[in-house]
């Protein structure tokens, strides 16, 4: 089946940054994840897909088609939530309502009067009034009530408490349950994207580093601890990515059990995404 997006060779350079043949898909069904340290560029592929920023080389295809600006059928099926909300500070929402109903043919009233109630933001308020995770919140209502099919998130959870995150989490569980929606979100807080994510991508200095699956990270990945002198006996075809603290190496491995039957005197640690992403930002690339 066909992806709902679909990046290929995505570049777009900057007098100091590049952004350097960035390719990967968002699978129906599913939520892609996409990391990196900042500055990495990952709010610079988001833009570059969304037609915010003119890229320079690669193409961006939503449902097979690539986006243009008369393609207003194609944008009304795209829902984008950037960190920090963009409607004016007076507005209600019960104001944002009106606005977007006129702006959108599929906006469902029914939906968005749903995520008020269900995120408690009271209609008639100004948005002035609101906290950062109640505007948040706002956003991810008013984006998900035009009936999208590709939700495009950039920090969405960034700066709210671990209740709020999770409320939202759930909706963006509940969004993925139609197979043909889906979810593309950067974040920097990659529990988040260990609780949802079906797979990670992973840019660093503009680079595609990998797309994989987020249970192969989890139960396949690696990190081993161990001596200068229990380093030197590694074969370092086995290590992707090291990094020396004081007396001690981390060593990351993309097959635990493997590099276990073969080192029984190791110690090999589960790796979470913050530790790979540690391990390759800080770290020795090996391969």
């Amino acid at each position: 089946m066909e992806p709902i997006l679909q990046v290929k060779d995505l570049t777009k350079q900057y007098p100091d940054f590049m952004l350097d043949h960035v390719s990967f898909s968002v699978p129906r069904g599913t939520i892609v994840g996409l990391i990196g340290e900042n500055g990495a560029g990952k709010s610079t592929t988001l833009k570059a897909i969304l037609d915010l920023i003119r890229k320079d080389d690669g193409t961006v295809r939503f449902f097979g088609e690539e986006l243009t600006e008369d393609r207003k059928d194609m944008k009304e099926n795209i829902g984008v939530v950037f960190d920090g909300i963009h409607f004016h500070e007076t507005l209600t929402p019960a104001k944002i309502e009106k606005i977007s109903a006129a702006a959108y043919r599929q906006w469902n009233s029914q939906t968005y009067h749903g995520y008020l109630e269900q995120f408690s933001l009271p209609a008639d308020k100004e948005i002035k009034t609101f906290s950062k995770g109640m505007k948040m919140k706002l956003g991810i209502a008013a984006a998900l009530s035009h009936d999208p099919k590709l939700l495009i998130l950039d920090e969405a959870t960034s700066g709210l408490d671990p209740v709020m995150r999770d409320d939202l989490l759930d909706v963006f569980m509940d969004f993925v349950q139609d197979e043909n929606h889906s979810i593309l979100m950067s974040s920097h807080i990659t529990t988040d994207l260990e609780k949802v994510a079906d797979y990670i991508v992973f840019i660093h200095q503009g680079k595609l580093i990998f797309r994989k699956e987020k249970d192969e990270l989890i139960y396949n990945y690696g990190i081993i601890r161990c001596s200068s002198s229990q380093f030197e006996m590694l074969d370092k075809k086995d290590i992707l990515a090291c990094r020396k603290k004081d007396y001690q190496w981390d060593v990351l491995v993309s097959d635990r059990e493997k590099m276990a039957r073969r080192y029984k005197d190791l110690v090999i640690d589960n790796a979470a995404i913050d530790d790979i992403l540690l391990l390759y930002v800080k770290g020795d690339v090996l391969s």
